[in-house]
């Protein structure tokens, strides 16, 4: 078995300000305002979340992008950051996100501007070949993810917080998302998009894991991809599943607002801490119109 990194700092100290602030309310040292208490923890940025910021095609942080070309780095195929121009909120969270089998990244940036737009700095790749396998697109994102907060330009780096990265992959990209938070425990969030995978136990994933599954997906149907994966997290403390109505695989590749208001949420729940996003996950939607069923591990601790 592959040997882990160590969580990270940022979670740790996180959990353990949670821990002392709780033991100081319980011990009668003084009323904590609720506001002050969860600031002390998180990295709240941008304004208060509301459905219609959730809904609409772009956040409240205006956006740039650059192209890092393969030529370039080494061990994932380039790809292009999307970054908020915004620097008076301090430094924001990394996501990588990675296409599916035989797509380009293409496929995946309406999801990374649009994540970029609610206050993340957004790696959105391409792989070193279009046939690469789940455990390769795993350890192309982590990859990327070290090109990210070692090596990427000085506007990118003065943007993020290198401690507080998350991950995100489609179908192939989704499997490979599963690896990744398998292998870097470290990281702070996971959101696999209608995963594939041969692999189906995931008991050593420790990364707060959103799995989004279709319920048409007759590529990587649900019943022996993204249910068996949700189900075998036993390991990871924080995990939901998002089953969506009457999708199909490729849900994932054009605007799709339930995925990003729940991926987004998901991303500023675990990578910023930002509890204001809760109410999006807790208590668990119901069935609609465009969620077919979902699971989670509410309440989040």
């Amino acid at each position: 078995m592959q040997s882990h990194p160590p969580i990270s700092a940022s979670r740790t100290a996180r959990t353990l300000a949670k821990l002392t602030l709780a033991l100081a309310l319980a011990a009668g040292t003084g009323a904590v305002a609720p506001v002050a208490a969860h600031a002390a923890v998180g990295y709240e940025r941008g304004p208060n979340p509301t459905e219609s910021i959730l809904a609409a095609t772009r956040g409240p942080f205006s956006v740039s992008d650059t192209n890092v070309s393969s030529l370039l780095v080494s061990g994932f195929g380039g790809g292009t950051i999307y970054y908020p121009t915004d620097t008076s909120q301090g430094t924001f969270g990394g996501v990588v996100i990675a296409p599916g089998y035989t797509a380009s990244k293409s496929s995946m940036a309406w999801l990374a501007e649009r994540l970029a737009s609610h206050g993340f700095v957004v790696f959105n790749i391409d792989t070193i070949t279009r046939s690469d396998q789940p455990d390769s697109r795993g350890r192309q994102i982590l990859a990327a993810a070290d090109y990210l907060t070692e090596d990427s330009s000085a506007t990118v780096r003065s943007r993020l917080d290198s401690s507080r990265i998350g991950v995100m992959g489609h179908s192939m990209g989704g499997g490979g998302t599963l690896a990744a938070a398998n292998s870097r425990p470290s990281l702070q969030a996971a959101v696999p998009l209608t995963p594939w995978h041969l692999d189906k136990t995931w008991g050593g994933v420790q990364v707060p894991t959103m799995i989004i599954g279709a319920e048409n997906d007759s590529i990587a149907p649900v019943g022996s991809h993204s249910e068996p994966f949700y189900n075998s997290l036993s390991s990871a403390q924080e995990k939901a599943y998002l089953e969506l109505n009457g999708a199909s695989h490729f849900a994932p590749n054009s605007d799709n607002d339930t995925i990003a208001k729940y991926a987004i949420s998901w991303m500023k729940r675990f990578v910023d801490d930002d509890l204001r996003y809760d109410q999006f996950l807790c208590p668990a939607p119901g069935r609609s119109t465009t969620i077919e069923e979902y699971r989670s591990s509410c309440p989040h601790s």
